[in-house]
């Protein structure tokens, strides 16, 4: 809901005309299903990470809503004919919160932080920028030199998200590069600022009015993010008016009764947001490929697309939406129990009786729940002893970072981070992205690494194109993963707020500084 405030002096000119009425706050809503882990830069890593960062910082660039990269604090960029030099021109007014211009020395401190701490968005530059890869030309003009060419370099740089040098160097203790500081605070020219953050609850933001980028006659003035992923937490807040924006990750029952509210509105969007049934590979019983196979042949996709959560086939790992490099000849995967019986019947662990494997999901979530029974009641009738272990997702993304604490399989939604197969594939499935939530399949195989840094070495996109292609027919060969659904993006939102558009950059569409609520007051 966007509610309305009046301050004190508002509320005394309604007993005198000559006493000036303060400007009535806009407040939007917007319920989350996990925490915000992070609001340091250099280490978001999901999209309640992502949400806060949008709003709070700015980096170099944007994306729009056809994947195109455009300015932010960036004007304009250029970049030498072998692809190794990248020169970004900035905005010569920006400034940061506290007054002070935006520089590229920042920019480059910025870069220098986020690969020295070699956590969150640093993986996707990993042996492609080093650490002192960025240097000030003068105030407005920053230098990236790679150690090699690097096709998605530009679509990565809208999570190059710039920081206060002087702000953070003040704050750095025994060169821990201020994460003990940026933890709690922003040093950033970004749109809001943190008024209340509850690390294990939710989050609110406000405006930041000095804020250079250009706002909307009507702009959000503040941001609230409770958390709940309770359904029926969820309709009440919307039937008293208390919510403005549902969470993206919520039951068709409900999407469907938010949808009939008098005061809300749905919009459905096509996304590259992949759910998947991941697979820890190196782990028993999963790491028989027999074993994935049987699991995956006998995931009942058809319910799941159609029943459980909107979404339309994944025949492999890459959504259809990156139509240029996807493998058109992989056929969608469909139920086959006669093929789920016959692959266990193959596998190695197939004698010793019932194969017992355990599914993780966020507990809470009503539709993630419901996957996993489904799956419970199939598998157990074709000898297997499957065991549903619902966790907060901050215990998940913990346990994601050893292979031995990972689960056997685990319900996931991945999403492109950047504008670029690369983020599909790089961030899930390479070596040297393995520890994260996103890479629980942990694959470790040179021949799937050689294809990934090849797609990325050259700027030749027919050449992209057969790479990827054999990328995805090798995933599936050895079924990486259950390939669940492409989620169809359905927002609820009030009518009165505009602006929102839904960007293939993971919580990018959420930038609120974009919106308005546009009903009188």
């Amino acid at each position: 809901m966007a509610r309305m405030f009046l301050s004190a002096g508002a509320m005394l000119c309604l007993s005198s005309a000559l006493t000036p009425v303060a400007a009535a706050k806009t407040v939007v809503t917007l319920n989350i299903t996990q925490t915000v882990e992070s609001i340091d830069p250099a280490k978001i890593t999901d999209y309640t990470d992502y949400l806060a960062a949008v709003n709070l910082y700015d980096g170099l660039t944007h994306v729009d809503p056809s994947g195109h990269v455009i300015p932010r604090l960036a004007t304009a960029w250029d970049i030498s004919p072998d692809g190794l030099k990248i020169t970004f021109h900035l905005k010569p007014d920006a400034k940061f919160q506290d007054g002070s211009p935006v520089t590229a020395k920042d920019v480059a401190y910025s870069v220098k932080r986020l690969m020295s701490i070699d956590r969150g968005p640093s993986a996707l530059l990993a042996g492609v920028l080093k650490p002192d890869g960025v240097v000030a030309a003068n105030d407005h003009t920053a230098v990236f030199t790679l150690e090699h060419s690097f096709s998605p370099f530009i679509a990565i740089t809208p999570l190059l998200l710039v920081v206060n040098s002087k702000e953070a160097e003040a704050h750095t203790k025994d060169g821990d590069w201020a994460q003990a500081w940026l933890g709690d605070h922003i040093s950033s020219g970004g749109p809001y600022s943190i008024q209340q953050w509850d690390h294990g609850g939710g989050m609110t933001l406000v405006r930041f009015e000095g804020y250079e980028g250009r706002w909307p006659a009507h702009p959000i003035d503040e941001l609230h993010f409770p958390l709940t992923n309770d359904e029926a937490t969820v309709l009440a807040m919307a039937a008293s008016g208390q919510l403005t924006m549902a969470s993206e990750f919520q039951t068709n029952e409900t999407y469907e009764t938010l949808a009939k509210m008098p005061r809300m509105k749905l919009q459905v969007d096509a996304s590259p947001d992949a759910f998947y049934l991941k697979m820890n590979s190196k782990s028993a019983p999963t790491d028989d490929v027999h074993v994935r196979r049987a699991i995956a042949c006998a995931v009942d996709y058809q319910t799941i697309q159609q029943q459980i959560l909107a979404g339309e086939p994944l025949s492999g790992p890459l959504p259809s939406s990156f139509k240029q490099f996807h493998l058109g000849s992989l056929k969608a995967p469909a139920q086959d129990l006669d093929c789920a019986k016959a692959e266990l019947a193959q596998s190695k662990y197939a004698s010793a009786g019932p194969v017992k494997v355990t599914l993780t999901y966020v507990g809470g979530l009503k539709f993630e729940e419901d996957v996993g029974l489904l799956m419970q009641s199939t598998l157990n009738g074709l000898g297997f002893e499957l065991t549903l272990d619902p966790e907060p997702w901050n215990r998940i993304t913990q346990i994601a970072s050893k292979v031995e604490t990972t689960p056997a399989l685990s319900e996931v939604f991945f999403e492109a981070t950047y504008p670029s197969p690369d983020s599909m594939f790089y961030t899930q499935y390479h070596s040297k992205a393995q520890g994260t939530w996103a890479s629980m399949e942990w694959l470790g195989d040179p021949s799937i690494d050689k294809m990934i840094l090849d797609a990325r070495s050259t700027y030749d996109e027919k050449r992209q194109a057969e790479i990827y292609g054999e990328l995805q027919a090798k995933l599936v060969d050895m079924q990486a993963d259950a390939f669940l659904m492409v989620k169809t993006k359905r927002t609820v939102m009030d009518k009165c707020l505009n602006g929102f558009h839904l960007l293939p950059m993971q919580s990018f569409g959420w930038d609120f500084s974009k919106m308005s609520y546009d009903c009188p007051t």
